[in-house]
């Protein structure tokens, strides 16, 4: 099979991953192997790729936004047969006996492994997932569409809880990209009044397109205080700012694995009045099977932008330099 790899962490300018070919892995006790109908390009893979993220396997082949058909069922997987569509997503395993796990917070345990990042991933034509951590793909929804939903999907709606936003509420959206778009859709049907601080006007139109009651320059102040706001950008300078634009009360949600440092916060202009900062750690998979729920009732679909699998690096390039809307998706 085709499959990319890291080769030596770099800006992707610099061609820090290569094209391939190699054996087509053999699933192993408790594993599906899914022959890669549709992969999503996520930020995290650029955080892989350039090294933002620490080397967990070296030569790893990056992607964890996965649609793929079910070629073959390891010994004592359970749930899927051959022929079944699923989806892999960036959680791959966790311990299921520490205390995190027990409390039904998975998300933090600390044996958790990740899709494309300890165990080679989306960036191919066939890759394995244990059986316990795939998704059942809705019908409904195809290949290309459903790939962004397993990652920026996903985070997005923990992003979405850890932001706490009330019954009516205003929420602001820093970055506009791949799960920012698909977070602001699911806020609106909930009822939610959302602003757009991005920069791009591409993306300023998609999110004026998706609902949102105003749109404006990543660093202009919204027109109305905020009850909430998630980040989405990887830059830990905005946070002071975006402190300040929450009302009395306020939750900052932030959405990546990865933040530049925070510089120092004023108590009183960016934290009095019981203000909150937070982080967004992973997902567990029961945030998984409710999103993806949830993104057919209410219609919730990626604008996406589709590369041959040949087109990965220019995909990873594309997404730094902010030269699309919405989501891109490798298609083998």
């Amino acid at each position: 099979m085709r499959a990319w790899h890291v080769t030596t962490p770099a800006p992707v300018e610099r061609g820090p991953v290569a094209l391939t070919d190699r054996p087509i892995p053999d699933p192993a006790p408790g594993e599906l192997l899914v022959q890669v109908l549709a992969c999503g390009v996520c930020r995290t893979d650029l955080h892989v790729t350039e090294g933002d993220l620490p080397v967990h396997r070296p030569g790893v082949v990056p992607g964890h936004e996965v649609v793929g058909r079910v070629v073959a069922v390891g010994a004592t997987a359970e749930g899927y047969t051959v022929g079944d569509r699923v989806g892999i997503a960036w959680l791959r395993h966790t311990d299921g006996a520490c205390r995190w796990c027990r409390r039904g917070a998975e998300n933090l345990c600390p044996a958790s492994r990740y899709t494309g990042w300890d165990a080679d991933g989306g960036y191919a034509e066939y890759t394995t997932v244990p059986a316990d951590f795939a998704y059942a793909v809705p019908d409904g929804i195809d290949d290309v569409a459903a790939a962004p939903l397993l990652c920026a999907g996903i985070i997005g709606y923990r992003a979405l809880a850890r932001a706490s936003v009330p019954e009516g509420g205003v929420l602001g959206l820093y970055g506009f990209g791949g799960s920012a778009h698909l977070t602001a859709q699911l806020a609106v049907a909930q009822g939610a009044r959302v602003h757009v601080m991005t920069r791009g006007e591409q993306a300023r139109e998609l999110a004026r397109s998706l609902g949102a009651a105003s749109v404006q320059d990543f660093d202009d102040p919204p027109p109305e205080p905020l009850d909430s706001a998630i980040t989405f950008a990887p830059v830990g300078t905005a946070v002071p700012m975006i402190m300040r634009a929450l009302g009395r009360g306020g939750v900052l949600a932030v959405a990546g694995i990865h933040l530049s440092d925070i510089p120092a916060l004023r108590y009183e202009e960016e934290l009095f009045y019981e203000k909150q900062l937070r982080s967004v750690t992973s997902n567990t998979r029961e945030d998984g099977r409710a999103f993806l729920q949830l993104a057919v009732r209410h219609g919730i679909r990626a604008t996406t932008h589709t590369y041959p699998l040949d087109g990965a690096l220019e995909a990873l390039r594309d997404l730094k330099a902010g030269r699309f809307d919405g989501a891109a998706v490798l298609v083998p």
